[in-house]
């Protein structure tokens, strides 16, 4: 743990499914700052994450900016020092907003997704590969594994048939968790970014598939207005394509990585399994039923 003189309070964080150790620091001057511990192990790690927070910090976007990084007192840990997000997890606030703002959040959110995919990409970070073995290697371990659930065949065979349709963008920096769970809304009533740890480089349509999967059953016109904003209300077929592929894929191997969180975790998997399904039409659309059917706003 790090001491500090000028800190007031120091609470941890349980929410969220990162493997770094979260505080919530208070200083003497009533600042709040977001203190993240990781295992030594994963110094290099962190160091590239930290590297990466101060490029999206370039873009002048609201988000949790980053302060400080270094290891600990006793060498076992890597720290990240950053700035708190003060507001509510935007998740939350969604169902009570009227249709119009949950609209015009999603649009916010998807201006500044926009921002953050204009990055440009450093020459050494540049992917050698695609993604397209990976993500037909973890739909075999779905098909092989015993969480398989009836009529997945259509979403299986969607997969393969077109896996294709996925990497055709150039890749760009990927928050890697965009949605309204990781975002927040200020008093002002503002969008803020946080928890960057599962930054990636890769195709752009990749970060969308979570619309579907988190963001659908909180508000759908929030998810609307993320994609009309982002690609400024000229949305290309290329991108239904890709993320159809996106969203079968994630659909049924959800369930399988779900498996060591326990049942209910997989329960919860399954049943946006079957929205997904329900929304494409077994995938003989590409298009999704909330977003064909227009704005409810």
């Amino acid at each position: 743990m790090i001491r500090n003189g000028n800190w007031k309070s120091i609470e941890p964080v349980e929410k969220g499914w990162s493997k770094d150790r979260k505080y919530r620091v208070v200083t003497q001057k009533g600042d709040v700052l977001l203190l993240r511990l990781s295992d030594i192990s994963r110094y290099e790690e962190k160091k590239k994450e930290f590297e990466i927070v101060q490029k999206y910090a370039s873009l002048g976007i609201r988000m949790s900016q980053p302060l400080s990084f270094g290891i600990t007192e006793d060498g076992t840990e890597a720290y990240m020092l950053l700035s708190w997000v003060d507001g509510r997890d935007l998740q939350e606030v969604l169902p009570g907003l009227s249709l119009e703002k949950q609209y015009q959040a999603g649009c916010e959110a998807g201006r500044i997704l926009r921002k953050i995919h204009s990055l440009p990409v450093d020459a050494a970070d540049m992917p050698v590969d695609t993604k397209k073995e990976k993500k037909l290697m973890q739909l075999s371990r779905y098909e092989a594994s015993g969480v398989r659930i009836p009529g997945d065949e259509t979403a299986v065979r969607y997969v393969k048939d077109n896996i294709d349709r996925i990497w055709l963008e150039p890749p760009v920096y990927l928050h890697g968790d965009f949605h309204p769970g990781n975002l927040i809304y200020t008093a002002d009533g503002r969008i803020g970014v946080i928890d960057f740890n599962r930054w990636e480089i890769g195709d752009p349509y990749e970060e969308f598939y979570k619309l579907e999967s988190f963001g659908r059953e909180v508000s759908i016109p929030y998810c609307r207005g993320q994609i009309d904003a982002y690609f400024q209300g000229q949305v290309p077929e290329e991108f239904w394509h890709a993320l159809a592929v996106y969203v079968a894929h994630a659909s049924l191997y959800s369930i399988k990585w779900a498996e060591p969180f326990g049942e209910e975790e997989v329960a919860g998997m399954v049943r946006r399994c079957r929205t997904a399904m329900e929304d494409y039409d077994g995938f003989s659309s590409v298009i999704p039923k909330w977003y064909a059917s227009g704005r409810s706003v």
